[in-house]
């Protein structure tokens, strides 16, 4: 079963059997390179973990724990095991990070399990006729479907507890609860932006070479930009502490005292990380002369990066759907055509020997960026829409930037679904997201950068970008792939097909010859009981079914009614 995820983890395997547990993980290593390898245990062998994610919040942690415990590696995330020894259930409100994790614990005999608030780590559960009384847990549903009849996607910002056999939610902030409460608090834009860089600041925690996807839209030009300004001030840091030092000690902190070579952020949010920075990459993707390649090589120059662009042809993407769907384990319309650019591009990452890279999800779900926002009737309406889009993530675009990475061993973070980002930005009046003559999508993050009244800062990024319109990455790759992807599919599905669904989908009907296509794809791969884990993206308030962005009326390359 571990063998099915080891292009997540092709460092290293390890596993750890205590009791009727057994542990397996495939490590892909980024923080405690030489020491953090998993399964973690702790010194009486009573505890055991194995952990997806990142904590950024862990040296923190480790300061704050009441108990003195013995470490034995660098790992971020090692301090699961304290935390739970002396906080047990409520152990993930205290993360800040992403992460999908099974604990075992020997005396007890009990399992506890947790995902991040989000479900930024792919995470599932299984139970099997054939065993009734075993839990199964994996990042991949490919690991479970072999032996279980009976498979969820674990729900995010939730606990599992084998005493009980039950899910909890343990992450609960007013705005998530309470969707109908709508936020009342004015923008503070300067706290906006001060929240995204300390989010971006945070995924900075490496020991290894990392880089961010520029697509040259909003979002992810945002993050490079922030990545970037932050890697120059940590190498100035590191050039001033080496020339009064003669060589600073490995694991610095930008205060002078050596880090112990624990990388990631302190309690004044400085950060720890790999010594000095090389030049940061940014990597983008499109068929040949594709909207987003032409603004990704423009931020990049602004911003001074070292810019890669990789060109795919229609061909190339149409050859490897079958592999994105088996990686993506979605039959989900939108999500396979924005995956397919990002399973090539992560591949050609990793053959740069780059392992993590800052993406720029989530955005669209918290501003209401999708160009179908402005059909929103009004603030509530609004409100309810984006808390319905940040809870469905795991099932769409945190999916899709974790299982395309990941298929070729490279990890995405994404800095505008950090808890405390989240806190700030879902907890503005509603009224400030809407849409309006005076106002394009996501109107107040671009505020928020826009230093036009600041002489004195460095401008974020050009003009024309932080003013441009969304482009759904799937359509700004090249707008001839998805209208290469009908044509194929339309090669592949009769109308007679169409006509006759096969009787193992239920109600769940494909509604066009692509989502037919891409559903025969999927049973290829998987059983039919897997497919309730897929969850459709359909645009709201909007008659179309297609979900692409130039589908919605007010896109500037709409597509035109054919005659």
């Amino acid at each position: 079963m571990g063998k099915a995820v080891r292009h997540r983890g092709p460092d290293w395997s390890g596993n750890w059997i205590a009791n009727d547990t057994i542990l397996v993980h495939e490590r892909l290593s980024i923080v405690g390179v030489d020491s953090g390898a998993q399964p973690l245990v702790n010194e009486e062998g009573t505890v055991s973990l194995a952990v997806n994610g990142e904590i950024y919040n862990h040296r923190i942690l480790r300061k704050g724990l009441k108990t003195p415990y013995n470490f034995k590696t660098h790992s971020d995330c090692e301090v699961i095991i304290p935390l739970y020894l002396e906080h047990d259930l409520d152990t993930p409100r205290y993360l800040d990070g992403m992460f999908s994790w099974v604990l075992h614990d020997k005396v007890q005999d009990r399992i506890l399990a947790a995902r991040d608030p989000i479900g930024i780590t792919t995470f599932y559960m299984g139970r099997s006729s054939k065993t009734p009384g075993a839990v199964y847990f994996a990042s991949e549903l490919k690991c479970l479907h072999p032996v279980c009849d009976d498979i969820i996607s674990f729900p995010p910002g939730h606990i599992y507890d084998s005493k009980t056999d039950k899910l909890t939610r343990y992450y609960d902030p007013k705005w998530l609860v309470e969707p109908t409460n709508i936020p009342t608090t004015p923008v503070d834009y300067k706290l906006l932006r001060t929240s995204l860089e300390n989010s971006v600041r945070k995924r900075l925690m490496a020991e290894v070479p990392y880089g961010v996807l520029l697509s040259g839209g909003l979002d992810s030009s945002l993050v490079a930009s922030i990545a970037q300004r932050e890697t120059l001030r940590l190498n100035e840091l590191a050039k001033k502490r080496s020339s009064s030092t003669n060589g600073a000690a490995n694991g610095f902190e930008p205060d002078g005292h050596a880090a112990g070579h624990l990388v990631g952020i302190d309690d004044s949010n400085e950060l720890a990380t790999v010594q000095v920075l090389p030049q940061l990459n940014t990597f983008s993707i499109g068929l040949e002369g594709s909207p987003d390649g032409i603004a990704a090589k423009q931020v990049a120059d602004f911003l001074g990066t070292k810019h890669h662009t990789f060109t795919f042809t229609i061909e190339d993407g149409l050859n490897a759907l079958s592999d994105v769907i088996y990686h993506l384990e979605s039959f989900d319309v939108t999500t396979i055509r924005a995956s397919t650019p990002m399973f090539l591009l992560s591949r050609k990452i990793k053959a740069m020997g780059v392992k993590m890279v800052l993406s720029g999800e989530g955005s669209d779900e918290i501003f209401g960026g999708y160009l179908y926002f402005h059909n929103a009737p009004d603030k509530g309406a609004l409100h309810e829409e984006l808390i319905n889009r940040v809870n469905n993530l795991h099932l769409s675009d945190c999916l899709r930037a974790n299982k395309s990475t990941s298929a070729w061993g490279v990890e995405a973070r994404v800095p505008f679904l950090d808890k405390a980002f989240l806190n700030v930005s879902m907890n503005i009046d509603p009224a400030e997201k809407m849409i309006t003559k005076e106002r394009i999508e996501k109107y107040i993050i671009r505020k928020a950068f826009d230093t036009t009244d600041e002489p004195e800062t460095k401008p974020y990024l050009p003009d024309n970008i932080l003013w441009r319109q969304k482009e759904q990455f799937s359509d700004g790759v090249g707008y001839g792939w998805i209208d290469a992807l009908k044509d194929q599919a339309e090669l592949n599905v009769t109308d007679e097909m169409m006509k006759n669904p096969k009787p193992e989908w239920g109600t769940d009907i494909p509604d066009s010859k692509e989502a037919y296509w891409y559903r025969c794809m999927f049973d290829e791969h998987f059983p039919p009981y897997c497919a309730k884990t897929v969850l459709r993206w359909v645009p709201t308030w909007s008659n179309q079914t297609d979900p692409s962005g130039r589908a919605i009326a007010v896109h500037n390359q709409k597509y035109e009614a054919t005659k």
